[in-house]
C-alpha cells in the first residue's frame, strides 16, 4: 500500500466565528475524505467535530463542502484530487454552524413538517392499493433520497438569501410535493388539498429557476430538476391558467361581490 502526505485546510470554530486551520496528514490508497478527517481526529485534532454514521453513502450524515462543492465526505475519494492540491473542507454554508464541520440542519425538518402527507384513497384498506409499475418506478426514484440536504445547501435561493427561507421549501421538499402530486392514489384533491396551488403559494415553487444545481450534487443521482421540479412547475402553471379554472374563479368572484 502506497501513501503520501496531503495538505488540508479544515474549518474550525462555532456559531461565534472561526477559520481555516492547516493540517498535513497521511493518505493511503483507496481512502475517502472521511477517512482523513478521522485520522486528523486520531492524531492531531481530537476535538474536531464532524457528523457521520454509516460511512456507506446511505445515511446522509457526513455532508460538508469540499473545495467549495457540497459533497458527502464518505463518498469523495482522495484519488479524485491531485496529490499536490490543498483540499479545503468546510461546513454546509446554507445552515448555521454548531461546531467545526457540524451544522444545524433543523430548517429542513421544519420544512418537512409543512408538507401534508399522503392522503389514503377512500374505500381502500391496507394491502388493497394497486398501481401501475410505471407509477411505482417514477415515485421510487424520489424515495431514494437519503436526506443529506446537499441539494438544499447548493440551491442559491436558500444558500445566498436567508430572507427566502421562510417562503421557500427548497428542492428536496418541492420534490416531495411533486412525488405526492403525481401519485395516482393520493386523494389530496378529494380532501380539499390542492398540492399544485400549495407548491406555488406556500412552498415557493416560483423561486426555483431550474438551474439544476440540486441535481448535480445529489449523491443518489436523482433527477430532481427534470423529473420533479419542472413537471411540477408545468402542472402548477396549467392549473393556474386553465381557462375553465379561470372562468370558474371569475364567476365565483362576481357571485361573491353580487351577494355582498
Amino acid at each position: 500500500m502506497s501513501s503520501y502526505e496531503a495538505r488540508f485546510k479544515v474549518w474550525r470554530g462555532d456559531a461565534d466565528g472561526g477559520g481555516l486551520e492547516d493540517f498535513k496528514v497521511e493518505v493511503n490508497d483507496g481512502e475517502v475524505v472521511l477517512d482523513i478527517i478521522h485520522r486528523l481526529q486520531a492524531t492531531q485534532a481530537p476535538d474536531l467535530a464532524v457528523r457521520w454514521n454509516c460511512k456507506a453513502g446511505k445515511c446522509g450524515s457526513c455532508s460538508a463542502e469540499i473545495n467549495g462543492r457540497p459533497r458527502l465526505l464518505c463518498m469523495t475519494r482522495m484519488s479524485v484530487f491531485d496529490r499536490e492540491e490543498t483540499i479545503t473542507v468546510t461546513p454546509l454554508r446554507a445552515f448555521p454552524v454548531v461546531r467545526d464541520l457540524v451544522t444545524n440542519v433543523g430548517f429542513n425538518y421544519d420544512k418537512a413538517r409543512e408538507i401534508p402527507s399522503f392522503v389514503p384513497p377512500p374505500g381502500l384498506g391496507p394491502g388493497e392499493y394497486r398501481m401501475m409499475q410505471e407509477d411505482v418506478d417514477r415515485s421510487q426514484e424520489f424515495r431514494k433520497c437519503i436526506e443529506c440536504f446537499l441539494c438544499q445547501d447548493t440551491c442559491h435561493v436558500v444558500r445566498d438569501h436567508e430572507e427566502n427561507k421562510q417562503a421557500f421549501a427548497g428542492p428536496r421538499f418541492l420534490m416531495r410535493v411533486a412525488e405526492l402530486d403525481m401519485h395516482p392514489l393520493d386523494a389530496a384533491a378529494e380532501s380539499g388539498l390542492d398540492r399544485k396551488r400549495a407548491a406555488q403559494d406556500e412552498h415557493g415553487l416560483g423561486y426555483c429557476n431550474i438551474t439544476k444545481c440540486c441535481t448535480e450534487v445529489c449523491p443518489e443521482g436523482i433527477k430532481i430538476t427534470d423529473n420533479a421540479l419542472i413537471p411540477l412547475k408545468e402542472r402548477a402553471v396549467d392549473r393556474k391558467y386553465d381557462p375553465l379554472v379561470w372562468l370558474g374563479n371569475k364567476i365565483r368572484r362576481r357571485s361573491a361581490s353580487s351577494g355582498g
